[in-house]
């Protein structure tokens, strides 16, 4: 029987699925202090990608965690925007380790992460137009069918526009939602993040999505490269995020809320103490801004190579 080991969880349902309360990343850094301390937290995700036909130690400890904690998976290959046929091969290894572990559900990308075969990847945004819609709403029924659970979609960070589209990001999510039933995963960095790089009011995006479709949100903090910010998960949360988060958790009175870091991870306990300014920002007080910035010649690089790509 899983419980959760920290309070402030509620009991409030989206889609049939719970509130799971305030959770990390599962990252193999942190393993052993888990293991010696306890989870410290009300749940974890997971990116399914790296326990697929994973029989290790990593397995091993994820097994454990999971017989005691919520586990949800994360996923970064499903690709439900491709124009390939889904992968069933994938889908199935999908669905055998959710078998196994139970989690609470499985999320993945509004994108595109290759085409012929090719995977890129990378999280490459969607056109927002009817025919894409159509598509996409076409493959997610699809993917619920063979799951047997509805699916999960995450807002991704973007740096490219295409150069026409009838429909916002926010409300391609809408509509894929009612014609689905899919639920949303609302990443408030990676709205924070395309909102700066393309212009558009993080507030209004925010307001556009059925807040009731929301299961759960993603803080992460980003690198700042001047004329565009890039969705690292390496710093703390910016202060900026943090005024999102607190619109999302007035929008939606609150769901699972998760903290991000992929890079320059930190330790455990400081890891937690990051996550529960959420705590303080339930409670109508934002954080002070983090002390921690990008190193300048790194995030020099990370814009070259980002200009390069748009060039």
């Amino acid at each position: 029987m899983k419980t959760t080991t920290t309070s402030g969880s509620h009991s409030k349902a989206r889609l049939g699925l719970p509130h799971l309360g305030l959770g990390v990343g599962l990252r193999h850094v942190h393993f052993q202090h888990i293991l010696e301390h306890g989870p410290g937290v009300d749940w974890f995700e997971i990116i399914s990608e790296n326990f697929i036909d994973h029989h290790g130690f990593a397995k091993h400890v994820l097994n454990q965690i999971a017989e005691r904690t919520p586990v949800v998976m994360h996923g970064v290959s499903m690709s439900i925007g491709s124009t390939d046929p889904l992968d069933m091969v994938y889908l199935s290894k999908l669905r055998h380790l959710a078998s196994e572990i139970q989690p609470a559900w499985i999320s993945d990308h509004l994108c595109w992460t290759g085409v012929q075969g090719i995977n890129s990847h990378d999280l490459l945004p969607m056109p927002l137009n009817e025919e894409s819609l159509r598509h996409v709403a076409a493959r997610i029924r699809l993917v619920q069918d063979f799951l047997q659970r509805p699916l999960i979609l995450e807002n991704p960070s973007t740096y490219l526009e295409f150069q026409h589209s009838e429909f916002t990001e926010s409300a391609f999510l809408a509509a894929l939602c009612q014609e689905t039933g899919c639920g949303l995963l609302l990443d408030v960095n990676n709205v924070y993040v395309s909102a700066y790089n393309h212009g558009y009011d993080p507030h209004a995006y925010l307001m556009e999505l059925p807040a009731d479709r929301i299961v759960q949100i993603h803080l992460a903090g980003p690198t700042d490269c001047g004329d565009y910010l890039i969705d690292t998960h390496d710093q703390p949360v910016p202060t900026a995020v943090w005024a999102l988060y607190a619109l999302a958790h007035q929008l939606t009175g609150g769901v699972s809320t998760l903290l991000e870091w992929d890079a320059k991870i930190p330790s455990y306990p400081d890891l937690l103490d990051e996550l529960h300014k959420a705590r303080q920002v339930i409670q109508g007080n934002l954080p002070e801004p983090p002390a921690v910035t990008a190193n300048p010649a790194e995030a020099h690089a990370l814009a070259g190579s980002l200009q390069a790509l748009m060039a």
